[in-house]
This record gives C-alpha cells, sequence and structure tokens, in this order.
C-alpha cells in the first residue's frame, strides 16, 4: 500500500479520503463514493439517479463527464493536498460508448498513464453495472492534466 492509499477501513466523511472532496458539493450532490485513492490512480462510483437523466431517459452526458472528471481529479493531486500547487485539466477528450442507464452503478477508474515535468496524461473508463452482475464500459475519458501554482 502506497502512503497515500487508504486503509482498507474507508473513511466515514468523503473530505476524509481527499483534500479537494473536503469542501466539493457537486461531488456531495452526484453521492460519490471513494473505492480507492493512490498516487495517479483514483476509483469512485456513484449511483445514476433519475435528476442526472436526460430527455431520452438515459444518463445526461454532462453527468457522466462529471464522474469521469472527479476520478481525473482525485488521481491527478496528492490526496493530502498541497500549500503550493493544484493540478488541473488542460484538456480532456470524452467518448460515450454505450448509454448509461436509471438506477445503475457508474464506476470511473482513473490512472495515470504518463508524467513529464508538470504535464500527465491520465485515462478514465466508466463502466456500469450490469442486472446480471459483471460491468460494461460505457464510456472513455482521455485527460491532459498541467500543474500550476496555487491562488
Amino acid at each position: 500500500m502506497t502512503t497515500t492509499e487508504k486503509a482498507p477501513q474507508a473513511p466515514s466523511r468523503l473530505g476524509d479520503w481527499h483534500a479537494i472532496l473536503q469542501n466539493d458539493p457537486a461531488s456531495e450532490w452526484m453521492g460519490i463514493e471513494v473505492e480507492a485513492i493512490a498516487d495517479g490512480h483514483a476509483v469512485i462510483t456513484m449511483t445514476l439517479r433519475q435528476e442526472m437523466l436526460n430527455g431520452f431517459g438515459i444518463a445526461h452526458g454532462g453527468m457522466v463527464f462529471a464522474l469521469a472528471d472527479s476520478a481525473f481529479a482525485l488521481a491527478c493531486n496528492p490526496a493530502e493536498g498541497s500549500d503550493e500547487t493544484v493540478t488541473v485539466a488542460s484538456g480532456v477528450d470524452m467518448n460515450f460508448l454505450k448509454p448509461g442507464i436509471p438506477g445503475r452503478l457508474l464506476t470511473a477508474v482513473a490512472d495515470r498513464r504518463q508524467q513529464n515535468g508538470r504535464s500527465g496524461l491520465y485515462d478514465i473508463q466508466v463502466c456500469q453495472s450490469l442486472p446480471e452482475g459483471g460491468t460494461e464500459v460505457i464510456a472513455e475519458f482521455r485527460g491532459r492534466s498541467r500543474t500550476i501554482p496555487k491562488r
């Protein structure tokens, strides 16, 4: 287990997992739960609720994007936070592969692929649970990060 990876017993508050979750009303509203955090890696989940659907009755793309973006941010930044820098998105590409179905558990898994100085490259895969068990990939997100001075 790395120094930033949490012990098997899960923290009771979302903000106990990562410094950026200590004041994150969007993640709270989405019902995000953290499954794992390590340097360059994050796994988070949320259940697709009625108010997260579009006019077709499937996941609004913005909700799937927001879940992937949150996993990206958690993987890019140290869990304990930094007084000097933050790592933010400099650009992303999102590919929607299948519709998100209401009531399903969505899981975003973020992994660092490359880090070079202040720039990084991350892949985030979003899956949804299946009624018969298992999961299927519904979206792929590739994020480019940049570490900048904290304001």
